[in-house]
């Protein structure tokens, strides 16, 4: 297979290829966890998955092996394009501006205002003043946090400070969204806004993966459902939960 000036595999054009791809992936740790054991999964371009399952069942390591904060021991997974199996160390910040990440505890900078907090997210990436401007307005807007801009952090709700998360993940248009419990801190009524947000942003065409141990979310929105036990899937339902 041809490789391209990151030295790793060339794929199919964008629109042909999943977003997603585990192939026979498996992870140990070096205390000897066996966290994922013979993963295979395929999420294609504008699919909604939530990924569900009990403390221990390899949620967390499922989604540091598609960020790339952990290495797989055995197997292949492709994200975006990119081998992460063959992928070098400094090439991963070039995989992580493919992704918008909202994390459970926000993880917003506290000196920052919401507005210098998105914009952080374009800085990184080499943005110009006038392009951050015009995309922090934007995804401001699309949460509803407009006049919100030059708020601090320690002044919003929790679900407001979880909405600049979201925000900050969808202001560099990413292909896909990685959401690791963004509904864990806040309240069910703001559980279902974000959800009720991440789904509006699917149908636009991004990509959603997200964890979840929220049980009512998962059976009132009818997305794809990813089971995990012990490290391996037990269930891939399309359309939600069967009862």
């Amino acid at each position: 297979m041809a490789e391209n000036n990151l030295n790793m595999p060339v794929q199919a054009p964008a629109e042909d290829r999943p977003v997603i791809e585990f192939k026979g992936v498996s992870k140990t740790y070096r205390s000897g966890t066996h966290a994922l054991e013979d993963v295979n999964i395929r999420i294609n371009k504008g699919e909604f998955a939530f990924v569900v399952g009990s403390s221990g069942a390899g949620k967390s390591t499922f989604m540091k092996l598609i960020m790339r904060e952990e290495k797989a021991n055995t197997g292949t997974i492709m994200v975006n394009g990119y081998n992460l199996t063959k992928m070098r160390r400094k090439y991963i910040p070039m995989l992580r501006r493919t992704m918008g990440i909202v994390f459970q505890d926000f993880r917003l900078i506290p000196k920052m205002n919401v507005f210098e907090n998105v914009a952080f997210a374009m800085h990184v990436v080499g943005a110009n003043n006038r392009e951050i401007r015009k995309e922090v307005s934007k995804a401001l807007s699309k949460v509803g946090l407009g006049d919100k801009a030059r708020s601090m952090p320690d002044e919003l709700s929790g679900g407001e400070q979880q909405r600049v998360g979201l925000a900050r993940a969808l202001v560099n248009s990413p292909d896909l969204i990685i959401a690791d419990e963004p509904t864990g801190n806040v309240d069910p009524n703001m559980s279902y806004e974000i959800v009720s947000l991440l789904t509006e942003i699917n149908k636009k065409g991004t990509t959603v993966l997200m964890v979840t141990h929220d049980h009512n979310l998962v059976r009132d929105f009818k997305h794809r459902v990813i089971m995990l036990d012990s490290g391996r899937i037990v269930a891939d339902n399309t359309g939600g939960v069967q009862e």
